[in-house]
This record gives structure tokens, C-alpha cells and sequence, in this order.
């Protein structure tokens, strides 16, 4: 078997198992096999021949999206490791759950910063490949201006009333992660593969940066609230505590999805786009 077949088929059995592990709970699992995944994409990305620009660009792309994989199971490790909590006064206990509100919308957020930028070199290589505009190009455009106007209606269904300039600005990464992978999305349709591989990628990474997006504006918005509670309320914050089964016990069918969606959209891209450079060069 060949090295680009090789690790073609590596990504496409590690993505599987990973998928597996998030519908069994089994996080640290799920985000181990996705590192894998998105580092054997971005291997079988390096290993095609042709254009530089294409074979470089959706390379960084996916090695972009394993470092954040793997910067998520570092966080997650911790996490599990510090998941015994303080013990003390309410004051203590209220600002362990401060801080751990705090470091989660941090690592959010670069989750954010980490989607933006894989799919910002992702579009390095669009212009190299093989133009097809017509219809296909027209749909791309309206998909990606019904990405962007969902992403609107997110950020406006927010929970809570968290003043809107500072919500805008704790939500820059995700807005400008759902903006690049729009604009990608449109430009797929003018350029990219016969078979619109790359283009159902860039859908998919949509559903991501949208998904990204509203999370990242609910969980600030708790934040906010919990930090900054209203001054003529009589109720106290409080904290919420699961009474529902414990993890592990049932399957996990939305985080099945989510991990599914996210690397089924680089994987598509990736392929998508070394589709569309071995198109070119049998023009050549």
C-alpha cells in the first residue's frame, strides 16, 4: 500500500473510533483518535504531488486543526485531574467556579482562533484549483450568506441580557471564524473538485464555526450573569448540579455528532482539494 493510501485510510479508521469513543462518553478517547485523524489528513494532504501551494496550504490547514485537538486533550486531562474541586467557605467555592467558567470561555475561544486559522490556510490553496463557477458557484454564495445570516440569529437568541458591545467582543474568534469559512464556502463553488468534495467540507466546517459561535455566546453570557448579577434582584447565584444518570452510562449521540461533523468537514476538504489538483493536472 502506498504512503498517501496508507494514511488516506489510517484517517478514515481513526475518525471512526474516535466518533465511537464521543457516543460512549469516552472523551479523552474521542479527542486522542481525532488527533490522530487530523494529523493523518494533514500527512495525506503532503504526500499528493503537484502544486505547492495546494499540497502546503490544506496541509497546515489540517495540521492546524490536530493541534487544536490535541490542545483540547490537554485542557480536558487537566480538567479530569482538578475535577475534585475546593474544599471550603461558599467564597472559595464561588471562585473555583468563576475561574473554571473563565477557562472554559478561554479555551473556547481558541478553539475559535485555531477553527479560523486552519480554514484561513485551507484558502491558500483555492486559487490554485480548477475553476467551475455556473450554478454550483451561485449556490455556494447563497449557502454561505445563509451561514453568516444564521451565525446573526445565534448571537441574537443568546440567553440572558449580556450588554451586546462586550458580548461582540468576547465573541471575535467565533464571529471571525463563521466569516472565513463562509467566504470559503462561497469561493468552493467557483473553485474546487467535479464531485464538490470540498464544498460539502466547507459546509460542514460552517455547521462547526456556527455551532462555535452560539456556544461561545450562551456560555458568556452565563459567565457574565453569574459574575455580574443584577443589583436589584433579590434571588442569590447559585449553583447548578446534575441529578440526571452519570457520564458514561448513556450514549452520547450529540457529541457523536458534533466530532462526526467536524472531522468528516476536513476530511472532505482535504480530499476534496487533492481531487481538484489531480483535475488540473490531467488539464496539463
Amino acid at each position: 500500500m502506498r504512503l498517501p493510501s496508507g494514511l488516506g485510510v489510517a484517517a478514515v479508521v481513526a475518525g471512526l473510533l474516535s466518533v465511537g469513543a464521543a457516543l460512549l462518553a469516552m472523551r479523552e478517547a474521542s479527542l486522542l483518535w481525532a488527533v490522530v485523524t487530523l494529523a493523518a489528513l494533514a500527512g495525506h494532504a503532503l504526500t499528493a504531488s503537484g502544486t505547492p501551494r495546494v499540497r502546503w496550504g490544506v496541509a497546515a490547514g489540517a495540521g492546524v486543526f490536530a493541534l487544536v485537538a490535541a490542545a483540547n486533550l490537554l485542557w480536558h486531562r487537566e480538567r479530569v485531574a482538578d475535577a475534585g474541586g475546593p474544599r471550603g467557605s461558599q467564597a472559595a467555592t464561588r471562585t473555583y467556579f468563576v475561574e473554571s467558567l473563565r477557562e472554559g470561555l478561554d479555551q473556547q475561544r481558541l478553539t475559535a482562533w485555531g477553527l479560523a486559522l486552519g480554514v484561513l490556510l485551507l484558502s491558500v490553496a483555492v486559487p490554485a484549483l480548477p475553476a467551475r463557477g455556473g450554478r454550483r458557484g451561485v449556490v455556494t454564495t447563497v449557502l454561505a450568506v445563509a451561514v453568516l445570516v444564521w451565525c446573526g440569529l445565534s448571537v441574537a437568541a443568546t440567553p440572558g441580557d449580556p450588554p451586546l458591545p462586550e458580548l461582540l467582543l468576547a465573541l471575535q474568534p467565533a464571529l471571525l471564524a463563521a466569516l472565513v469559512t463562509a467566504g470559503v464556502l462561497a469561493w468552493s463553488g467557483w473553485r474546487g473538485d467535479r464531485r464538490g468534495l470540498l464544498t460539502a467540507g466547507m459546509v460542514l466546517l460552517a455547521v462547526v464555526a456556527v455551532r462555535a459561535c452560539a456556544d461561545l455566546a450562551s456560555a458568556w453570557a452565563g459567565w457574565w450573569t453569574f459574575v455580574e448579577p443584577a443589583r436589584d434582584a433579590f434571588l442569590q447565584p447559585g449553583f447548578m448540579v446534575s441529578v440526571g444518570a452519570s457520564p458514561g452510562s448513556a450514549l452520547e449521540v450529540s457529541s457523536a455528532v458534533e466530532t462526526a461533523v467536524a472531522l468528516g468537514g476536513v476530511g472532505l476538504a482535504v480530499v476534496g482539494a487533492r481531487r481538484a489538483l489531480r483535475e488540473t493536472e490531467g488539464r496539463g
